[in-house]
């Protein structure tokens, strides 16, 4: 933990996406991180599946032993917007923070090559635009799991940046004491916890103490150094 970068200046992108439609998030999220670097921003957080936006409220059509034909075609759409990582729409972003010289974490809906599978996934890009790490939320939340699948790899990675190692607990997963342990155990002192919404609920499990390095927290619910327990 020696010679850390004492100071991060962190953007908080507070925007919305534009939902089922990957190709204009992923124009609107390029176009807010060079904004964001003409503000000299080091590190660009953006909410949780920024790309193609979290469909807050949708049913797709799904009761208990039956979908209709009107949710099947709203998940597909949903489906078809979903991005493979790495994949063309990576390599944008990936370009987009190189350009800005800047640490980039944004939340995808990321469509395994191989198994079809969806994910609800955090992606770091580093400042010379090398995708650094994607975590996949281990576990989704409630009716989540109607369009994610749980994570089956790469648990709790982490990406070594100027002011120590960064990792990233997506929503709910903060409210997980041993999730927020593993990462703990890794040493992070940058900890982002993209959500998709600002309710209060959410700042219960985000306590931060003062450390040195001081670690980085942003109202998205990026934090350190949580202690608090939710059942």
């Amino acid at each position: 933990m020696k010679d850390l970068k004492p100071t991060c200046r962190v953007a908080i992108v507070q925007a919305a996406p534009i939902l089922f439609r990957k190709d204009a998030c992923v124009e609107k999220a390029v176009s807010l991180i060079l904004e964001a670097a003409r503000l000299q921003a080091e590190l660009i957080v953006f909410p949780e599946l920024f790309i193609p936006g979290y469909p807050f409220g949708m049913t797709f059509g799904f009761t208990v032993g039956h979908r209709d034909e009107g949710g099947r075609q709203d998940w597909k759409r949903y489906y078809d917007n979903s991005i493979l990582v790495p994949g063309p729409e990576t390599e944008l972003l990936g370009r987009a923070a190189r350009e800005a010289g800047a640490w980039v974490s944004i939340g995808v809906s990321e469509r395994d090559a191989v198994t079809a599978t969806l994910y609800n996934s955090n992606l770091f890009f580093s400042p010379d635009g090398r995708l650094a790490a994607c975590h996949r939320k281990l576990k989704p939340t409630g009716a989540e799991r109607v369009v994610w699948g749980d994570a089956d790899r790469a648990y709790f990675p982490v990406a070594q940046t100027p002011w120590g190692p960064m990792g990233s607990l997506i929503c709910w997963e903060s409210y997980m004491p041993l999730a927020r342990a593993a990462l703990y155990e890794k040493g992070v002192t940058l900890y982002i916890s993209p959500n998709t919404n600002d309710n209060p609920e959410w700042q219960t499990p985000m306590p931060v103490r003062r450390a040195r390095p001081p670690p980085a927290t942003s109202p998205l619910r990026a934090g350190a150094f949580s202690s608090t327990a939710t059942c």
